[in-house]
């Protein structure tokens, strides 16, 4: 299978793609499991037992409670926050989950929920296990899954498997292409643009009216999202005391517009603002689009805010170009490293998302194909070795700021590439193999475990 936009770009809920949406979609899964097995009116009892990053970061990531939601039938993609939150409370006071939204169940946290703090499963540092039992406690159902970063779920079949996770078959789409080498081959041969390569694959199974109107409402949420965040202050829920600054940066900025003391270094706190603006919504579990994962969710938006805002003759086709190139770069890094922190860091995370938006931006600037995979290799090379070490497990300290700084570097990079003809010196497949070595090297206390870095140092300071 080969990797779609509507894949890589997923509407969800805070504050974790691997942790948040992958543990509903997994929960979801098991029930239409138990469904397709004729299990369903049989099961008295539900357990899940999360493991490896899922155990350790799980509370502050808030995966419990999105098997929650998951075994009560709600979808990442249609629940509203607000609704989720009252659920959540109303399956704890009650003591009980109506499995799919059908069938009332006991379920306490206690007893049908397992932090499992021992060696990760096998096939992922992020496992889950769902049990489904009789009345006479009989297993009548047992599945492993595996979140394996922005909101995509895997069996151990699946993982093990060489079909792909996206959901276009690669016999129908005419730009296969699984390397940036393959992609600018392709692109010289057809005389076709990255965006145009991918819009072809999107409507080898899909008419044309119907992607476009998908970009236009993923660009719609992340509008939103932004707007959302710029919007609210207060402190961000989990225990930290973290502050949202967004709004007062932009009370800030707009101070700074009615006066003559500017700098053109600004525009770079309009960016990083922007991001911001979507992390906190994102860590107060408000409803984002995984770019390609939570985590990273406020530096695609940030960019193509900026895109939108402050370059002149900005226009519907130049987001479409953006979202469709940086979904080419995405599919890239995911099919030949990773996006899940918890696998190689946080470079898998805010590394994918800053080389992605650098790729869009470029191509929506009128790039060359060679340019825009040169901006993406700029960006990715600078996040090379960077760890995943949330403070408390929570996607607050580092992250929202490491959004903001990977915005601006996305910018950057797409600059410096348009500055040249496209030809440089490391090619964008040699980084992206380098920050899947480095990830398999690094140690897990550096991989969302909150065993290392900023999560133990800050609280010895």
């Amino acid at each position: 299978m080969f990797l779609s936009v509507f894949d890589l770009f997923k509407i969800g809920i805070g504050p974790s793609s691997s942790h948040t949406v992958g543990p509903m979609v997994a929960a979801g899964r098991f029930i239409d499991m138990l469904d397709a097995n004729g299990h369903f009116d049989n099961v008295a009892s539900v357990t899940c037992s999360l493991h490896g990053s899922l155990a350790w970061t799980g509370k502050g990531h808030a995966s419990d409670r999105a098997v929650l939601l998951g075994l009560a039938g709600k979808r990442p993609d249609a629940i509203d926050p607000d609704e989720a939150f009252n659920l959540v409370h109303q399956i704890d006071a009650e003591l009980h989950v109506s499995l799919g939204g059908r069938k009332a169940i006991p379920f306490n946290r206690e007893d049908h929920l397992i932090f499992d703090f021992g060696p990760p499963l096998a096939g992922h540092a992020n496992g889950m296990i769902f049990k489904a039992m009789d009345a006479a406690g009989a297993v009548l159902q047992e599945q492993v899954y595996y979140s394996i970063g922005g909101g995509f779920v895997a069996t151990p079949d699946e993982l093990a498997g060489k079909d792909g996770a996206g959901s276009l078959p690669v016999s129908e789409v005419p730009f296969p292409f699984k390397t940036a080498q393959e992609m600018l081959e392709m692109g010289a041969k057809s005389g076709l643009s990255i965006a145009e390569m991918k819009l072809a694959n999107e409507c080898a199974v899909r008419d044309a009216k119907e992607v476009l109107a998908g970009l236009d409402r993923l660009w719609s949420v992340m509008r939103t999202c932004i707007d959302r965040g710029l919007k609210n202050d207060g402190l961000l829920p989990g225990g930290l005391n973290v502050k949202r600054r967004a709004k007062s940066i932009l009370s800030e900025l707009d101070r700074e517009r009615q006066t003559n003391r500017r700098y053109d270094h600004t525009i770079m706190d309009w960016i990083s603002l922007f991001a911001i603006a979507v992390n906190e919504e994102n860590a107060a579990g408000g409803t984002v689009v995984t770019a390609p994962t939570n985590g990273a969710a406020g530096i695609i938006p940030a960019t193509l805010r900026y895109y939108e805002s402050f370059i002149p003759d900005a226009n519907k086709d130049g987001i479409h170009t953006f979202l469709l190139a940086a979904a080419a770069i995405g599919g890239i890094i995911k099919h030949n490293a990773s996006i899940s922190g918890a696998e190689v860091g946080c470079q898998g995370e805010v590394g994918s998302a800053s080389a992605m938006a650098a790729a869009g931006l470029a191509a929506a600037l009128g790039a060359t194909n060679m340019q825009v995979e040169n901006a993406a290799e700029i960006a990715l090379e600078h996040h090379l070795g960077m760890t995943c070490d949330p403070i408390g497990g929570l996607v607050q300290i580092p992250c929202i700021e490491r959004n903001a700084m990977g915005a601006v570097k996305a910018v950057n990079a797409c600059s410096l590439a348009m500055k040249g003809d496209g030809t440089h010196f490391v090619p964008l497949d040699a980084a992206v193999k380098t920050m899947k070595k480095t990830g398999d090297d690094m140690r897990s206390e550096y991989k969302e475990t909150s065993q290392g870095g900023l999560a133990v140092n800050v609280v010895e300071c």
